[in-house]
């Protein structure tokens, strides 16, 4: 009942904490992304609507509230219904035609500065939003960095995004290396595609709205990660490495490939739930 009335009406003119309470109890949204949106409406923090529970929710803003949530409802991701998402320290813009920016990719950050020469060249492959080179390019202005998307769409919302923030990052469009010229590196880093065509994940949750090619590759999930790994000796000067996020159970399979082209000092790294999560070889 509470789904249909929210369904064909906005919220009745009500008070924060209401508001709130609505949307959690009767409708099933979780209590942080009820905040979230709410803050959003409203231009407040999260700390604001706690202080001021008991406030009067402005007219507009309880139709602009009830609006979000029944999309939230339906499945939509917050960051998408809100314009943007945070990622190592930063707010980034993001839209149905990227990515949105997980944590787990911030280890492949951390690991990609973590000895990073003064002067060094470092490529994206498949930037989205723009948040892994413009994390790099903040941290390290000394270096150059290169990001690369074979979609458009998405490099408009990276090249805003390193603008608004003042990343210095050159971007290029094509597929994976097609879009480089000879040019070796210091580190390659990418977070590719690596969900199985069929994992039925694909189907669930915040994954039915994000870019599917963004998401899976191939009948193992592996498809992108091979083309990545077969052209990265080319394209590293020696002593380079590349990065490369994976799947949660892709470790080994990941550590083969990187070894069977050569590549030494393969390793991985384990995300804050103990699985492997970026691997690397060095040329």
């Amino acid at each position: 009942m509470a789904e249909k009335l929210m369904a064909e009406k906005p919220m009745p003119r009500t008070t924060v904490l209401a508001a709130l309470q609505c949307a959690q109890e009767q409708l099933g949204i979780d209590r942080t992304d009820a905040q979230v949106l709410l803050s959003h409406v409203l231009g407040r923090n999260r700390t604001w609507l706690i202080a001021h529970g008991d406030d009067a929710l402005p007219e507009s803003g309880s139709a602009h509230f009830g609006r979000l949530i029944r999309r939230r409802k339906a499945g939509e991701p917050v960051a998408y219904l809100i314009g943007r998402r945070e990622f190592f320290g930063h707010s980034l813009s993001v839209g149905p035609s990227v990515l949105i920016p997980r944590p787990e990719t911030e280890l492949l950050v951390q690991q990609t500065l973590e000895g990073l020469p003064s002067g060094a060249q470092v490529l994206e492959l498949a930037t989205g939003s723009g948040a892994v080179a413009i994390s790099i390019a903040l941290a390290r202005p000394d270096v150059f960095v290169l990001a690369t998307d074979l979609s458009n769409t998405a490099l408009a919302v990276a090249r805003g995004n390193a603008q608004r923030l003042g990343a210095k990052v050159t971007f290029a469009a094509g597929d994976w290396y097609g879009a480089l010229d000879a040019i070796e590196f210091d580190r390659i880093v990418v977070n590719p595609p690596y969900i199985a065509t069929q994992d039925p994940h694909l189907q669930q949750g915040d994954l039915r709205f994000e870019p599917p090619t963004a998401l899976a590759s191939g009948a193992d999930g592996l498809e992108a990660i091979r083309v990545i790994i077969d052209g990265a000796p080319s394209r590293l000067v020696p002593g380079g490495c590349l990065l490369i996020e994976h799947g949660y159970n892709q470790g080994d399979a990941v550590r083969t490939l990187l070894e069977a082209q050569g590549l030494q000092h393969v390793c991985s790294w384990q995300d804050l739930a103990g699985h492997d999560r970026v691997s690397t070889g060095v040329r």
